[in-house]
């Protein structure tokens, strides 16, 4: 059951694609068959399975997201307690919770089953530069 670590480099809030890397560790494994599981080590991003054709998609969910949860600056958030690491950090962890921090994909043959248009995504939900590690692991 092997494992492997990727680490993501963010420039601020967007969507980070990382199927290839994700594709080549599946490959190198090989299995007839198993699940990859992807997970994200952190609480203030998240991980999701998203449209890759056309990039507004990404532009569109990552402005969603904004909307849906403003910065601690923005009036509409002054209920927040957790403030002390910036007004975007208890957004972040408000998105992470909404969306998820671990995916499920099949694999067959050594190759990802994903959809023709399925991407993976490390979702950063921080406005600073982070590294972010992503553990894979190949169930079969």
């Amino acid at each position: 059951m092997p494992l492997h670590r990727i680490a993501i480099p963010t420039t601020g809030p967007g969507l980070y694609e990382f199927t290839a890397e994700v594709d080549n560790f599946a490959r190198k494994v090989n299995p007839a068959e198993g699940v990859l599981t992807a997970y994200v080590r952190h609480t203030s991003c998240s991980l999701v399975i998203q449209e890759n054709a056309d990039s507004d998609v990404q532009r569109d969910l990552a402005e969603f997201f904004r909307r849906l949860v403003p910065d601690a600056d923005d009036p509409s958030m002054s209920w927040l307690w957790h403030t002390t690491e910036g007004p975007d950090d208890m957004p972040a962890h408000i998105k992470a919770a909404l969306t998820q921090t671990s995916l499920g994909i099949p694999v067959e043959d050594g190759r990802l089953l994903l959809g023709t248009w399925q991407g993976i995504y490390l979702f950063e939900h921080r406005h600073r530069p982070h590294r972010r590690e992503v553990v894979l692991h190949l169930a079969t």
